[in-house]
């Protein structure tokens, strides 16, 4: 079926008698979090998925959050605070994030994920055994699968539980708004294509951003528009085109997050774990080209200006062995992705890089600081080695629809729209204007606590009794 326009129509032309409080679009982790959190707070809402099932962007990724001050890391013994994480953020980005935006998913991440916990029943655990780029405290939360996909199953687990109305195969394509920018339904497509139309009090744009969108990666993000797209087909740039018609203004449309660790030809993604607990990037010549402990978003960028846009993982048994415990390792480890060498000679030629040129690196990986890239490294790598051929890819975007601190959707004179949100992708994120302010995590950072934010924000636009939202 041909994707109908992205369109906003004229308020008064909307016909249907059909009424929810809030409509969220997008089922994705930021979807599903607000919708538990509204219903929690007593206001029924409407999830519209354009998918046949909820997956999105979330199932992509590792699923692993980071949060200070969790009832998780309380009971692993982790000192967290909100203002170390702010300053971790910031300090990503170069203080470029958004400072309303870092202060406000800092403070409610925690508890997002303690609610979901508490409420129900998702169960985290924190990552202790190595910490990311850029994270200065063990933070990041897992479901105990340790997969995007594991996280989605538990998140649509528990809002099967609440008794959630969540509609599959509903593409929304529609805003009816009126001259004052205020949102009083959505449309949307039905499998055969029969279009309905369900009139709301509050619209939460939860359908992430525009790295399915080609013209407008190659206009707005022009070093990523050859790469891999590694994320969801959906993320299709509705919002924006919505918020343009609306008369809202966008902001750090230059910030993304890009990978430079997806296996190929197999299209999986091997975890930056291996990259923090010692493994190195190695290209056609046989050479190391960057510090890898810097962060796996600038890195796709790294990787693409290697030869052929493609570079070697290189590790060894400690490390492969360590890679074992994360689930996604090891579905690429079975689709044949980790292919091994029993020394260095055996390596260049799996490589296809000059003995001498590989020896010489391998040589320079040892405790100390290496005084090419600046990366300090705490041992040698031993034979035999293990590699997996990788090229960067785009996997979401960062920027979006600017938003205040509540999550409503800004004009461009900065003032709120009436009753539009945006959280997750679909919004402005706190990554700054580029790929090197990407912390580890900040996606789903900004999906869940967005969608916390947002539902908290949805409740208290409700109209009181005897009122219109007209």
């Amino acid at each position: 079926m041909t994707t109908p326009l992205t369109q906003v129509r004229p308020a008064h032309e909307l016909q249907t008698d059909d009424h929810t409080p809030v409509v969220i679009v997008g089922a994705g982790a930021c979807g599903l979090t607000a919708a538990l959190a509204l219903h929690r707070l007593g206001v029924e809402c409407v999830v519209l998925e354009r998918d046949a099932f909820p997956a999105g962007s979330t199932a992509l990724s590792s699923g692993f959050i980071p949060a200070p001050g969790t009832r998780a890391q309380a009971a692993q013994g982790i000192h967290d605070s909100v203002d170390l994480f702010a300053q971790d953020i910031q300090g990503k980005a170069h203080g470029q994030a958004a400072p309303h935006l870092v202060q406000a998913y800092a403070s409610h991440i925690g508890p997002a994920l303690d609610a979901l916990e508490a409420h129900h029943g998702v169960p985290w655990q924190v990552l202790d055994n190595f910490l990311y780029p850029g994270h200065s405290a063990h933070r990041m939360h897992a479901v105990p699968e340790k997969t995007g996909a594991g996280l989605m199953s538990r998140l649509q687990a528990a809002a099967d539980a609440a008794g959630v109305v969540l509609l599959t195969q509903a593409q929304v394509t529609e805003l009816w708004a009126d001259d004052q920018q205020r949102v009083h339904g959505v449309g949307f497509v039905r499998p055969g294509g029969a279009v309905e139309r369900l009139r709301c009090d509050v619209v939460l744009l939860a359908c992430n951003g525009f790295g399915g969108a080609p013209a407008r990666v190659k206009s707005l993000l022009p070093e990523m528009a050859d790469a891999t797209y590694a994320g969801h087909v959906g993320n299709d740039g509705s919002a924006i085109a919505w918020g343009e018609q609306l008369g809202a203004r966008s902001a750090d449309l230059g910030a993304y997050q890009g990978h430079g660790s997806w296996a190929v030809p197999q299209g999986a993604l091997i975890s930056w774990a291996l990259m923090m607990e010692g493994g190195v990037q190695i290209n056609a010549h046989g050479q190391r080209f960057h510090d890898e402990t810097q962060g796996y978003s600038e890195a796709a960028v790294h990787v693409l200006a290697q030869p052929g846009g493609v570079a070697w993982n290189v590790f060894d048994d400690t490390l492969l062995a360590f890679a074992q415990d994360f689930p996604d390792f090891v579905a690429a480890q079975d689709a044949g992705a980790v292919q091994h060498a029993d020394d260095a000679p055996a390596l260049a030629r799996l490589l296809g890089c000059p003995m001498e040129a590989l020896q010489t690196t391998l040589n320079s990986i040892q405790p100390g600081t290496d005084l090419i890239t600046g990366r300090t490294f705490k041992r040698a790598l031993q034979a035999p080695f293990h590699a997996v051929k990788v090229t960067g890819a785009l996997f979401h975007t960062q920027g979006g629809l600017d938003i205040d601190a509540q999550a409503r959707v800004l004009r461009q004179d900065g003032t709120p729209l009436p009753n539009l949100l945006a959280a997750g992708g679909a919004a402005r994120g706190v990554s700054g204007n580029a790929v090197w302010g990407y912390l580890s995590g900040n996606g789903l950072l900004s999906a869940i606590a967005g969608g916390h934010m947002a539902a908290h924000t949805a409740a208290s636009l409700q109209p009181t009794p005897g009122s219109t939202s007209a």
